[in-house]
């Protein structure tokens, strides 16, 4: 897949996964609500899985989100975040409006994403609470990075 880099200023965001800041982004998630513990090899695991997307400052990330996806009918949204010293700036939105037109993810059926605290961000972009979450069903294990892990 083609890597996708736009610029805004001094700002970049780009699919590169050479340009990620693994040992950033693991310290980040691993103090999250969603993420709390997350270890290291679980985190690069995820990247090599997925389309990321880095958002970087003068070469240095920023923040970042990825999409766990089959690129023709569905896109979960995840582990998205700016740092704090970068808040307040609208890169947020720029970086799920760079999210959201990505060549590769035009035409998908559906979009779901998780979240406890940034709802206005997201329905700014389309998505709203299920419209039947009755149909919907999951596997949760909470405590799954408090584990031993390989």
């Amino acid at each position: 897949m083609e890597i996708m880099q736009v610029q805004s200023g001094e700002y970049l965001i780009s699919t590169d996964s050479d340009k990620l800041d693994l040992d950033l982004i693991h310290s980040f998630l691993s103090d999250t609500y969603w993420a709390k513990g997350i270890p290291r090899s679980t985190v690069e695991r995820s990247l090599r899985h997925s389309l990321c997307f880095g958002l970087y400052h003068e070469q240095q990330q920023a923040g970042f989100a990825r999409i766990i996806t089959d690129y023709t009918t569905f896109a979960y949204l995840a582990d998205v975040f700016i740092l704090p010293s970068y808040r307040g700036k609208g890169l947020s939105k720029w970086l799920m409006k760079t999210i959201v037109a990505h060549p590769e993810l035009q035409g998908l059926r559906r979009w779901m994403l998780a979240t406890a605290d940034a709802h206005g961000l997201y329905a700014q972009f389309g998505f709203t609470p299920l419209s039947h979450p009755e149909r919907f069903m999951q596997i949760h294990y909470p405590d799954v990075y408090k584990q031993t892990h390989p």
